[in-house]
């Protein structure tokens, strides 16, 4: 069986990265970390492109890919740090009016998780609420409008990703025609797809800078000890490529837990490594390393966090 991307596959991954390259460039970055109010007109330039309608018939005005596809499309917006409940737009772009078009943003929340919370609360027109806990159980949703639902601040790790805690969303109403198992296994997924195009990238952040700094007359590249740190980082970006890849073509809700968990683990440790790699200039505000680190701290909490990957994992290797 062959697992290689085809023609296909490789040259819509090459038309997302040329695509966030020319909408979402590192001064657009750096804006983004002062002010983090998403910016509409670029969402609507991705709903423009085809990210939120990828998966949408053709006949519904969508792109008519599949799962894998997105996971590459949602590594290229992980590897750019691209911000904003972009999950919950793809996912929904076919059951909520003007997502699939950019019109409307939404955030997709998980009701079972403590605290309850919502990304980007000043920019979502409407928020969906997930009950139930494992991927594979039934569960319910709700919709609510932002301003039935209470809300508190809340510190966020990462400085793109603004957050409220929500202490009562009891008014919302029910969503009868999503499909919530696999809203929640998908959502996963597609999360941790971000996470590993964090990881690769830091990998090539890692070794861009371990070429170019020098210390005693040769590049820090050429020390053992930071080949050693490199190669750690290139095998957990890999090993988690190929879970995350293999997770979108069988769609089974353990491989996903598979897959979140070893991307979680890349992209934490990959941004780890990276700074180590980069140094005392890696602690500095103006170093991205900072913000892939933040985002994967924050990734790594959501739908579902190691715990319980590994506890999914024990039960079904004892069964």
């Amino acid at each position: 069986m062959d697992f290689q991307l085809t023609v296909d596959q490789r040259a819509l991954r090459d038309g997302t990265r040329e695509l966030l390259t020319g909408r979402f460039d590192r001064d657009r970055l750096r804006a983004a970390v002062d002010d983090p109010a998403l910016d509409r007109a670029l969402w609507r330039e991705l709903a423009d492109a085809g990210f939120f309608a990828l998966r949408l018939p053709e006949a519904d005005g969508g792109v008519g890919l599949g799962l894998p596809e997105a996971v590459l499309v949602f590594e290229e917006a992980g590897r750019a740090l691209l911000p904003g409940p972009l999950v919950a737009g793809h996912l929904l772009a076919g059951a909520v009016d003007g997502v699939a078009t950019g019109e409307r943003i939404v955030a997709l929340c998980d009701g079972s998780a403590e605290p309850v919370l919502c990304e980007h609360p000043a920019d979502c027109d409407l928020l969906i609420f997930l009950e139930g806990s494992a991927p594979e159980h039934v569960g319910r949703a709700r919709q609510s409008a932002p301003a039935e639902v209470a809300r508190a601040p809340y510190a966020s790790v990462d400085p793109l990703t603004p957050l409220a805690r929500v202490t009562d969303s009891a008014h919302g109403t029910p969503c009868d025609g999503l499909d919530v198992p696999r809203l929640r296994r998908e959502a996963a997924l597609l999360t941790a797809a971000q996470q590993l195009g964090s990881a690769a990238r830091t990998v090539e952040m890692a070794v861009g800078h371990a070429r170019q700094r020098t210390q005693f007359g040769a590049p820090i590249g050429s020390f053992q000890a930071v080949k050693h740190l490199c190669a750690g980082m290139l095998v957990r970006a890999e090993l988690a490529r190929a879970a995350v890849y293999a997770a979108a073509v069988t769609g089974d809700a353990l491989d996903v837990a598979g897959a979140k968990l070893l991307a979680d683990e890349a992209a934490v440790h990959n941004a780890r490594d990276c700074l180590q790699v980069h140094g005392g200039m890696g602690f500095t505000w103006e170093a991205d390393v900072h913000l892939h680190l933040k985002r994967a701290w924050l990734r790594a909490a959501a739908w579902g966090g190691a715990q319980d990957a590994m506890e999914r994992w024990a039960d079904a290797l004892v069964d």
